[in-house]
């Protein structure tokens, strides 16, 4: 079941940006299919498209659609594209989901439901829902800081057991028991949480979805590689290079802001403008992200 995981989402992926017009009311996506083209060569070999670092709460379903084609059609023979199709709304999700498969997803990342709180009952009946509703496999987002809840150990067990569920993105940040479910399931987990990547992946993950794999895939493809390769060190010693950078994007004004703010200092595609209620990065959060940028090996 890792193998099957691997093959079908890849081991390095990162969240993707979703680039606006200077005013925030278009999606551009000519630059969204240069980007794309961009983290792939970067060393990606999975994208995420309609996220949380998406914007995915601010765009219709018009635009996940043509966003989604426009990197399919940007990177779909090299990559795996993986559509977001989270929602707190089962039947919104199951829609998500039949259209990320008429648009020719690879697979499906379903978060879970936000806000209203489901009980563990509710997560498992509408991750199975969305699961049943395509023929893709399933990668489950287990975020508690986001959604409010997290997802229980049994009820992981469970949704284990369904043929389309195949792997945990997770950022509950708890490797404990990240461990007890690699350890009684096939479940694949990847790392949704770029400061625990290198712990999540010496307890057994098998890749990333990350953030700041928009300027340092190649880093993280390197310390994917050197894991399974049981080379420690290596791996350690890029996670240390790996600290100023997962500071400065992931801990100063949240992933979507500091990032897109990071590509525009680095002059690279996807900076730029973001829909309310994201602004963009004051003048204080982009000089200190220049030296967190700097500390991590960028010349700026």
């Amino acid at each position: 079941m890792v193998v099957k995981a691997q093959e079908v989402f890849g081991t390095v992926l990162t969240a993707m940006v979703t680039p606006f017009t200077s005013d925030g009311t278009k999606i551009d996506y000519d630059a969204a299919a240069k980007l794309a083209n961009d983290l792939v060569d970067l060393g990606n070999n999975g994208l995420v498209v309609n996220g949380t670092t998406g914007e995915s709460p601010t765009t219709d379903e018009h635009e996940k659609l043509e966003l989604l084609k426009a990197v399919i059609d940007a990177v779909g023979s090299r990559a795996k594209v993986v559509a977001g199709a989270g929602s707190n709304d089962t039947a919104h999700s199951i829609l998500l989901a039949k259209d990320a498969q008429k648009a020719g997803a690879h697979g499906l990342l379903v978060v879970t439901p936000y806000y209203n709180k489901p009980p563990q009952a509710g997560i498992y009946a509408h991750m199975v829902a969305v699961a049943d509703s395509t023929d893709l496999p399933v990668m489950i987002y287990d975020i508690p800081g986001r959604s409010g809840v997290p997802i229980n150990n049994d009820t992981m067990l469970q949704l284990a057991q369904h043929p389309k569920i195949i792997a945990n993105k997770d950022a509950k940040g708890d490797p404990w028991a990240a461990s007890q479910i690699m350890a009684q399931s096939d479940l694949a987990y990847y790392s949704g949480d770029d400061p625990l990547n290198l712990a999540l992946l010496a307890i057994g993950a098998v890749g990333v979805v990350s953030v700041t794999g928009h300027i340092v895939a190649d880093r993280h493809k390197l310390m994917v590689e050197a894991m399974q390769n049981n080379d420690v060190k290596t791996a350690r010693e890029i996670n240390r290079s790996l600290v100023p950078i997962t500071e400065g994007i992931m801990t100063r004004a949240g992933g979507a802001i500091m990032v897109k703010a990071a590509l525009d200092q680095l002059g690279r595609t996807g900076g730029g403008s973001l829909r309310l209620p994201l602004v963009p990065a004051t003048d204080d959060q982009r000089r200190v992200l220049k030296e967190d940028l700097i500390k991590g090996g960028f010349s700026l």
